[in-house]
């Protein structure tokens, strides 16, 4: 099998992902995933489709994200695995759809407005 490669976006962060052949090792940025992602929810969010799939221990994960922040990245990197898994097997496919690991989340940070404070948030008012 050659490497696999596929993006995956959320928010701000693009995480771009490299599956091949191997023993379970996951790097992100050169670094381990357990010092990168250090809370259990957002190492959770990205073994999510590995573990679907029984495919923990069957591949080698090297991963470049940038942008946004630590949630974003990590869901970005979930989506990447999830579409990389697909790619590996047929059936992955039916596992991950029903669970929205394959859905990229159109949800962005609204624009502030020019005469407000933030995006819907306005200036105290004042009659007098």
């Amino acid at each position: 099998m050659a490497v696999i490669h596929k993006i995956g976006r959320r928010k701000c962060a693009v995480a771009r992902v490299y599956v091949s052949e191997g023993t379970g090792n996951i790097t992100v940025n050169k670094k381990a995933f357990d010092a990168y992602f250090p809370t259990a929810t957002l190492q959770y969010k990205v073994m999510q489709p590995l573990a679907m799939t029984e495919n923990a221990s069957n591949f080698d994960v090297k991963i470049n994200v940038y942008g946004g922040g630590t949630t974003g990245q990590a869901e970005a990197v979930r989506m990447a695995i999830a579409r990389a898994m697909c790619e590996v097997g047929e059936g992955n496919r039916a596992i991950l759809k029903p669970e929205g690991l394959l859905t990229r989340d159109p949800r962005m940070v609204e624009r502030k407005k020019f005469g407000q404070k933030k995006a819907r948030k306005r200036f105290q008012f004042s009659k007098r």
